[in-house]
């Protein structure tokens, strides 16, 4: 094991300065000999630090960013073992932002994505905090070609400042499913009621403490799905949700990102200059290839009503059911999860 065991007390220790701050390097890593941790952002009771190589990685335990093929495979367990977990523990969890975006053309985290965005009710957080946090879970992924042997261990670590429900652009994270292998992690944030639209008379107003807003009946009744091969819920109002977030483009245009959207292969893929024959002319930044043109895709637009059929994206990931019981995730050699 990776982790000591007396890690459960390091969600409440102070830092050095007095601020209170994610569990101390040394005390997450039994024998410390380096950390990546952005502690020069001293925001006052800021939690969670990111490293100081990149924002969606957490520096006691990565020390660098992952190529692209790399970050793809250990995202993809992260979110197994996180789904895995959860329906383990019992807690309601949803994908939303990006992941419900990747989710909504293949079922798959989007191939550019460099983290995971999923979200928990206000009951859930409790339960997390209250008897899951600081856990360690180990999975064997019986992967024989990686390093470890495809033994990797995740820590759920809960922010202290989940019990405030006010908006807290600092803390906006409520808890983190972190990967303690690459510094990889889900970002976990918290559905609430909006008590202050409540007392103005608003009819089932939701709130999460990144600002985003939403209505009662935008998440629920939560849909049945799959994502990445795992039963996972989302939004009952998927569409609607990403419109308002990202634009209509987000779920019709088929060029993101320096990828195209295979609708036969149901994936996105990298451009290649073979693409719009531009060889020699434009090169990939994330992995050497020749590219197009750079294209404009960026998005906009107001909310409107869903489309039930999007050109490109295949049918089947419209009006799916939201009823009825998910099937049990097919079962990761998980160690008893330690404190």
């Amino acid at each position: 094991m990776r982790l000591p065991f007396s890690i459960l007390l390091a969600c409440f220790l102070f830092s050095p300065n007095g601020i209170l701050a994610d569990a101390p390097y040394d005390q997450v890593q039994d024998n410390p000999t380096w950390s990546n941790q952005n502690l020069d952002d001293v925001r006052a009771d800021k939690y969670f630090h990111e490293s100081t190589f990149a924002e969606h990685y957490d520096g006691r335990f990565g020390d660098r960013k992952l190529n692209y093929d790399e970050r793809r495979g250990h995202l993809t367990a992260l979110m197994q073992t996180y789904i895995s977990t959860m329906n383990d523990i019992g807690a309601e969890t949803w994908i939303m932002h990006g992941s419900l975006l990747g989710w909504y053309w293949s079922r798959k985290i989007l191939p550019w994505d460099s983290d995971i965005d999923a979200m928990v009710s206000e009951q859930s957080i409790h339960h997390l905090a209250a008897y899951h946090n600081m856990t360690v879970h180990t999975f064997d992924l019986h992967n024989d070609d990686a390093e470890d042997n495809g033994h990797r261990s995740y820590l759920l670590e809960v922010n202290p400042h989940y019990a405030n429900g006010s908006l807290d652009e600092v803390n906006k994270i409520d808890a983190r499913w972190i990967d303690t292998t690459t510094g990889l992690f889900i970002d976990i944030t918290t559905l609430r009621r909006n008590a202050t639209a409540e007392a103005r008379g608003i009819d089932g107003p939701m709130m999460v403490k990144d600002r985003h807003h939403y209505n009662y009946d935008d998440i629920f009744p939560l849909r049945h799905t799959t994502f990445e091969g795992y039963p996972i819920k989302v939004p009952f109002m998927y569409a609607d949700i990403l419109i308002e977030e990202y634009g209509e483009k987000a779920l019709s245009d088929v060029y993101c990102e320096n990828h195209i959207f295979d609708a036969e292969l149901r994936e996105w893929r990298p451009l290649s200059c073979k693409d719009r024959g531009t060889c020699g002319y434009f090169r990939n930044p994330v992995d050497g290839i020749n590219l197009p043109a750079s294209l404009d895709h960026s998005v906009g637009g107001s909310k409107t009503n869903a489309p039930h059929q999007i050109a490109g994206v295949p049918s089947a990931l419209h009006n799916l059911p939201h009823v009825g019981e998910s099937p049990r995730p097919p079962r990761l050699s998980q160690q008893r999860p330690s404190r």
